[in-house]
């Protein structure tokens, strides 16, 4: 029987702007947090976001504020607008590069990989998203797969990348990143 709390003791920060997927948002957040996990918001004002379809969800700290080393995981939702601000907040885009370079996990749905393509953190590595972002993400190095998640291990330090598509593949995605955020 496996651990319900396996996440206990772990802190996972949601990276979030106005206009996420809600439920790219919610779903895996609920997952880690059942699981144990510290959830921390951050957004780049630290204000209260508002997703696409009217979610709002409050912010427990700043982008600028959240320290790598304090970080066990991070989770980017997706949202079209979400994922295209959150990639021009220079605090977000080095966060991620920090963890990520540090051997830390993230998980990454439809198209918050946007912000991996900033951190410069995807050569050589495989992910899915958004059918959409898969030049962006060919460009920056990544090879591009079709699947509902895809996880695909670091190697030389890097950590875990957990990737998925759409709001259909929440439940395959919530499994592996929770998996992977417990062995990471």
């Amino acid at each position: 029987m496996s651990d319900p709390k396996k996440l206990t003791g772990r802190t996972v920060v949601v990276l979030a702007t106005d206009g996420f997927e809600d439920s790219e948002l919610t779903s895996p957040r609920d997952a880690v947090s059942d699981a144990g996990a510290t959830v921390v918001i951050a957004t780049p004002g630290g204000e209260t976001i508002t997703g696409k379809n009217g979610t709002d969800v409050p912010a427990d700290a700043r982008t600028a504020d959240i320290e790598a080393a304090t970080v066990d995981a991070i989770l980017l939702p997706g949202g079209t607008s979400n994922a295209d601000a959150l990639r021009l907040d220079a605090d977000a885009v080095s966060l991620v590069r920090k963890v990520v370079t540090g051997g830390k996990p993230v998980g990454v749905i439809c198209h918050g990989g946007w912000i991996l393509t900033d951190a410069d953190v995807l050569k050589g590595r495989t992910l899915t998203s958004f059918p959409s972002l898969k030049t962006d993400l060919i460009n920056a190095g990544a090879t591009w797969v079709d699947e509902e998640a895809h996880t695909c291990e670091g190697t030389g330090g890097a950590g875990t990348i957990v990737s998925s598509r759409t709001p259909d593949d929440l439940p395959a995605f919530n499994d592996a990143v929770v998996a992977a955020f417990a062995t990471s």
